[in-house]
């Protein structure tokens, strides 16, 4: 023990020996030099070293003589600097190195020269520069790359690629309008991120050389439809379509070949519905997400909640899976709907077509009937139509009679309607009793206009003085239970319409109440408050309110709530009352003394008030003798109405900074 305590010492200098200056050399062979805010790579690092961190510095340049004899070093993380510019074959000396890390620089462009040398690297990380260009040589020594990011760049055109071992690869978020096949000779390929690159289509053969293609991205772009490209991706686990808001529908065909998927994510599109049987498809799928769709939740979709119930898949953001129609369901969480809020038809409709031909001479007549009856007996059975047909005209009549089922519109009509031809042979829902509307959607009792707020639970914040337009939000609650408020981020978004996108107001906690205005009629708002500075999803309070469906034609526009101005107007009143008091009464008590009355003090005395400090003039009147000398001028002192340097004028500490909200 005592030999141990001893050599303690001896080990510690070990450890520190040869450590750079502001660098950290606790671990064998592993440096940390971060934070030091230098310009240049720190000098004196150990031949043996490993593991080089020289992240978040302030580098801005680098030479081949900041890396020389460290030929044993296999990661190097030079991320979040000031690097502009990569000189050729500046990693030589990093004949070891297998990962590089140059994410967060200002890098412009990469040249053939630029990674010479690192024929062991496994990982290149390039995302969060400004590379507009590239070079088609640049990577072609890295035999052994693993993983490129280049997401978050100006890049136009992707190079080809010939990385025969490459697994990931993500371009993100780049301005690339189009691949095509020939960009992508990268058979093993097991990741592939092409988000936010303005796609409008792909190339069927694009992913043609992407068999083992496992995780795929095209989410945030801007397709149209589902690319047929897909349809060669047999092993594919995990598709992200999120984002692509024109795509309106999603057809069971198009994903035969995808029964290995395990993740799906078609949320912030267009649909209006699944089809039927469309989940069946994945067998193995474990997630589904498909939030911010404007669902139709009517009869199509009643097959969507039980399965979601009673299936193994997780459905992700489900509070944000809502319908958008009827608007007997607007705003409603898709999961929690029973069969009956669809409005099923109880009766099935079915019409049975009779066609008779005859055949003769020239002329010929053809007869069509037309019958409507239900599938299942029914205490009232809709009418049927009565059609006379026009008697043949040839004495040898042959006639035909095909029966055709056919179902007229049962999506449409709900609780319990059923659909007739009417006088004009349109379609019609006819309502179930206690039921009207064009799709007997509403019941009888309830209004046409919705005036008051929805509110699905008791919350800290309340919605009240609810218009078409306008929302009205009690804060008190949630203030008065959170003392050291520094602000309210506000956030509201409209459940019911196409732009779901949350609108965010900064709020001072002097706000007991706000009104959020120039929202769309007839439509569903969630609404959230939480602490200002803190993360969103932490201490946040939330309220549904539906505005009404009677419009008004006001000009609106946000503002905050009128009860401010009318105290402030009479504090601002009052206070400048005070000041011109206080300037008169100085006055006066200059002018009186100046006149030598003999009641008042020869020193003069600073006059203090609320807010309002007079600064008098520091001199003191000669004593009392025989002859009083008169000031020159009848004012000695000049009283503005606001002082900056005065603290008496402020209500907070001077240390303290302005509130911006």
């Amino acid at each position: 023990m005592k030999l141990l305590l001893l050599l303690l010492p001896f080990l510690a200098g070990v450890l520190t020996q040869g450590c750079p200056k502001d660098c950290t050399c606790n671990t064998p062979k592993q440096i940390f030099c971060i934070y030091r805010k230098a310009a240049l790579v720190p000098q004196g690092v150990p031949d043996d070293t490993v593991s080089l961190y020289l992240f978040e510095n302030k580098i801005t340049s680098l030479s081949t003589e900041d890396f020389a004899g460290l030929s044993k070093l296999e990661l190097l993380d030079l991320s979040q600097n000031a690097i502009s510019h990569l000189p050729s074959q500046v990693f030589r000396p990093l004949e070891s190195l297998r990962n590089l890390d140059l994410s967060s620089n200002h890098i412009e462009k990469i040249t053939n020269e630029s990674f010479s040398g690192l024929r062991w690297l496994e990982r290149l990380y390039l995302h969060g520069n400004r590379i507009s260009t590239i070079h088609p040589a640049a990577f072609d020594d890295l035999d052994h790359l693993l993983e490129l990011k280049l997401q978050k760049n100006s890049l136009h055109v992707l190079p080809a690629l010939h990385a025969p071992k490459l697994l990931l690869l993500d371009i993100s978020f780049n301005q690339i309008p189009s691949l095509s096949a020939r960009d992508l000779h990268t058979a093993n390929l097991e990741t592939l991120k092409l988000a936010g690159l303005g796609l409008s289509s792909l190339d069927g053969e694009v992913f043609e050389n992407l068999g083992n293609l496992h995780e795929l991205d095209l989410s945030d772009n801007q397709l149209t439809d589902f690319p047929i490209a897909l349809k060669a991706l047999r092993g594919l686990t995990k598709l992200s379509l999120a984002g692509n808001s024109q795509v309106a529908q999603l057809r069971n065909e198009d994903f035969h070949n995808l029964a290995n998927l395990q993740e799906l994510d078609v949320s912030n599109l267009n649909l209006q519905g699944l089809p039927e049987g469309f989940l069946k498809l994945f067998p193995r799928l474990q997630t589904l997400t498909a939030a911010e769709n404007p669902f139709n939740c009517i009869c199509p979709l009643a097959w969507f909640p039980p399965w979601v119930r009673n299936s193994q898949v997780q459905l992700l953001r489900t509070e944000e899976t809502r319908c958008h129609f009827p608007p007997l369901n607007a705003g409603k969480v898709l999961e929690r709907l029973e069969h009956h809020d669809f409005g099923c038809p109880t009766t099935t409709t079915v019409m049975t077509t009779r066609v008779s031909t005859s055949t003769s001479m020239p002329g010929s007549t053809t007869g069509i009937s037309l019958t409507l009856a239900p599938s299942q007996p029914s205490t009232q059975p809709p009418p049927a139509k009565e059609e006379s047909t026009p008697a043949p005209i040839s004495p040898v009549p042959t006639s035909k009679t095909s029966p055709k089922v056919v179902h007229i519109c049962p999506s449409n009509c709900l609780n319990g309607g059923t659909c007739q031809l009417d006088n004009l042979g349109k379609l019609e829902c006819v309502c179930s009793k206690g039921f009207w509307g064009p799709y007997c959607e509403n019941a009888e009792g309830t209004p046409e206009a919705i005036s008051t707020a929805t509110i699905e639970m008791e919350s800290a914040i309340n919605a009240r003085q609810v218009t078409s337009t306008s929302i009205a939000v009690d804060l008190h609650r949630y203030i008065q239970a959170r003392r050291h408020l520094k602000g309210i981020r506000l956030t509201y978004r409209n459940l019911s319409g196409p732009d779901k996108r949350p609108m965010h107001l900064n709020l001072p906690p002097s706000y007991p109440e706000y009104t959020v205005r120039g929202l769309r009629p007839n439509s569903t708002y969630y609404i959230c408050a939480s602490p200002m500075g803190e993360p969103e999803q932490q201490d946040s309070c939330c309220v549904e309110a539906q505005t009404s469906s009677q419009e008004h034609h006001s000009p609106v526009t946000q503002s905050y709530d009128g009860h401010l101005t009318t105290m402030v107007v009479p504090s601002v009143a009052a206070v400048l009352l005070v000041v011109v008091a206080a300037a008169v009464g100085v006055y006066y008590f200059r002018r009186r003394r100046a006149k030598g009355h003999p009641d008042l003090g020869a020193v003069p005395c600073p006059l203090e008030l609320e807010g309002v400090k007079a600064c008098l003039e520091n001199r003191t009147l000669p004593p009392k003798g025989p002859e009083i000398k008169q000031p020159q001028n009848m004012l000695e002192c000049e009283v503005p109405l606001m002082h900056r340097h005065c603290a008496g004028n402020n209500n907070v500490p001077a240390n303290v900074k302005n509130s911006y909200f």
